[in-house]
C-alpha cells in the first residue's frame, strides 16, 4: 500500500512510494500553519488517485475567508474572532467583511444598508409563484425555488457591476422570500418590507405583522436575530458551501449556485440539527422531564434515544458559537418567557454531560444548534423555519465563497474522480434470454 511522508514546511516536499516508484509532491502551508500535500498532478505522474469518502481529508481550495481550529474551539472570519464580531458587529457589517475582506468604513456600511433597504421588495409576479405551491410545502424547498426563480427576473450579462447588484439583491430579498414562504404556509397575506426598519427588524416584521393591527418589533429580539445571523455567516468548506462552489465551478450564475446551497443545507445531517434539538427537549419535557434519565438512555446502546446538539464534525472542544448563544438564550427567555422549561432542561443536559466521562471522552460538547433552537422557539419562529434562519445567516458566506472561487487563478470546473467497483466488460443479453433477478443488484432498485 502507498506510504506518504510529509515535511512540515512549505518549500519542502512529500514523497509517495508505491510499486518500486517514488513520486515527489509539493507541500502547501496555510497562514495558520495548516499543511497539505498538493496532489493536483498525482494522477498524471502515477496513474493513481486518492480515495476520501466524504472529503474529510481533502482540501478542495485555498481560501482567505474563514479559519476554524476545531481542537481549540477557534472560529475567525477574515482573521477576526467570532466572539469579537458577535459582540461588536452587525450582520450587514459581517456580510461586507466576508465578501470584501475588510471591515467596512462608516460610509461603506451606510451605503450597503441603504442599497439593501431599497432592494427588499419582490416583483409582484412572485405572488403568483407562491400561490402555485402547496400550503404545506416546507419553507426550504420554497426558498430554494424562489432564489432560482430570481434568475429569470434578472437575466443580465455577468459583468462585475451586475454581479455586485446580484449580491445586494440576494442579501436584500432573502428575508422577504423567507417571510413570504412562512406567510404562505399559514394562509396569511404577505407583509411588505418597511424601509424604516433594520435588517433583522424588517424580517421579524414581515414574519409576524398582519394588516389588522400595528406590530412593534422588540429591539432586543431583533438584535438577537442579528446575532444568530452573524454566528451562522460562514463556516469554511462544509456540505452546502462546497455545493455552492461546485455548482458555481460550472459557471452557473450566483442565483443557481445559492439555490443549490439551500437544497444541500435542507438535509437533516446539515441544517436540520437545531430542529432535532427542540424535538428532543420537548420529548423530555413531555415525558419524565428528567435530564438524568434521558442521558442514561442516550448512553444505552440498546436504546434509540440520542443526545442532539452535542458533538461536531469539526469542533472537538466547546463550539465557540454555542458559548455566545448560551448567554443570549437566557436573555431572550427572560424577555419573552414561555419556553423557560426547555432552557432549564437544556442547561441541565449540558451540566451533566460536561462532567460525564462517557460524553467528555468522546469529545461531545454543545454545538451551535443546541441553544439556537431554544432561541428560535422563544422568538416564535416555527420549527420548520429553523433551517431557513440558518440560510439567512449563511447567505453572505456562500456569496463570498462563490466570488473567491471565481477569482481564483487556479479556477477550474469541479470534477471528482472515483474508484470503479462495478462489473467488468460483458456482453449484451437479448431481453428474451434474460433471467429475472431474485434480489436487486447492490446499490440498485427493483
Amino acid at each position: 500500500m502507498p506510504v506518504a511522508t510529509m515535511s512540515p514546511k512549505a518549500g519542502q516536499t512529500a514523497t509517495l512510494q508505491f510499486d518500486g516508484k517514488v513520486t515527489t509532491l509539493p507541500v502547501v502551508v496555510g497562514s495558520e500553519g495548516e499543511t497539505a500535500i498538493d496532489i493536483e498532478k498525482l494522477r498524471g505522474q502515477t496513474g493513481m488517485i486518492t480515495l476520501d469518502p466524504g472529503y474529510g481529508n481533502t482540501g478542495s481550495c485555498k481560501s482567505r475567508i474563514t479559519f476554524i481550529d476545531g481542537e481549540k474551539g477557534i472560529l475567525r472570519y477574515r482573521g477576526y474572532t467570532i466572539e469579537e464580531l458577535a459582540q461588536k458587529s452587525s450582520f450587514l457589517e459581517v456580510a461586507w467583511l466576508l465578501i470584501h475582506g475588510e471591515l467596512p468604513t462608516s460610509a461603506e456600511l451606510e451605503n450597503l444598508e441603504s442599497e439593501v433597504t431599497r432592494h427588499t421588495m419582490l416583483h409582484e409576479d412572485f405572488g403568483r409563484f407562491f400561490s402555485a405551491l402547496p400550503k404545506d410545502a416546507h419553507p426550504m424547498p420554497v426558498c430554494a425555488a424562489a432564489i432560482g426563480a430570481l434568475a429569470t427576473f434578472y437575466q443580465y450579462p455577468e459583468t462585475e457591476q451586475n454581479i455586485r447588484d446580484t449580491v445586494v439583491r440576494l442579501i436584500a430579498k432573502m428575508p422577504t422570500i423567507a417571510a413570504y414562504s412562512y406567510k404562505h404556509s399559514i394562509g396569511q397575506p404577505f407583509v411588505y418590507p418597511l424601509n424604516k426598519l433594520g435588517y433583522a427588524s424588517n424580517f421579524l416584521h414581515m414574519m409576524f405583522a398582519t394588516p389588522c393591527e400595528p406590530y412593534e418589533v422588540d429591539p432586543i429580539l431583533a438584535r438577537t436575530v442579528d446575532l444568530l445571523l452573524v454566528l451562522h455567516a460562514d463556516h469554511e468548506q462544509n456540505c452546502s458551501t462546497s455545493t455552492v462552489r461546485m455548482v458555481g465551478s460550472s459557471r452557473a450564475n450566483l442565483f443557481a449556485s445559492i439555490s443549490a446551497g439551500i437544497s444541500a443545507l435542507w438535509g437533516p445531517l446539515h441544517g436540520g440539527a437545531n430542529q432535532q434539538v427542540i424535538e428532543m427537549l420537548e420529548r423530555i419535557a413531555a415525558e419524565e422531564g428528567s435530564a438524568e434519565k434521558f442521558l442514561a438512555k442516550a448512553k444505552d446502546k440498546n436504546d434509540t434515544a440520542r443526545l442532539m446538539g452535542f458533538g461536531h464534525r469539526v469542533y472537538k472542544s466547546y463550539d465557540p458559537r454555542a458559548a455566545i448563544l448560551k448567554k443570549a438564550c437566557a436573555d431572550v427567555i427572560q424577555r419573552v418567557g414561555g419556553v423557560s422549561r426547555l432552557l432549564e432542561i437544556a442547561m441541565k443536559l449540558e451540566e451533566i454531560a460536561l462532567k460525564d466521562d462517557y460524553f467528555v471522552s468522546r469529545k461531545l460538547y454543545p454545538n451551535v444548534d443546541f441553544y439556537s433552537g431554544v432561541i428560535y422557539k422563544a422568538l416564535g419562529i416555527p420549527v420548520n423555519m429553523f433551517t431557513v434562519m440558518f440560510t439567512l445567516g449563511r447567505l453572505p458566506g456562500w456569496i463570498a465563497q462563490w466570488l473567491e472561487m471565481r477569482q481564483d487563478p487556479d479556477f477550474r470546473i469541479a470534477r471528482p474522480r472515483q474508484v470503479y467497483t462495478g462489473a467488468t466488460d460483458r456482453r449484451y443479453v437479448p431481453i428474451a434470454a434474460r433471467v429475472e433477478l431474485t434480489a436487486p443488484p447492490e446499490g440498485g432498485v427493483r
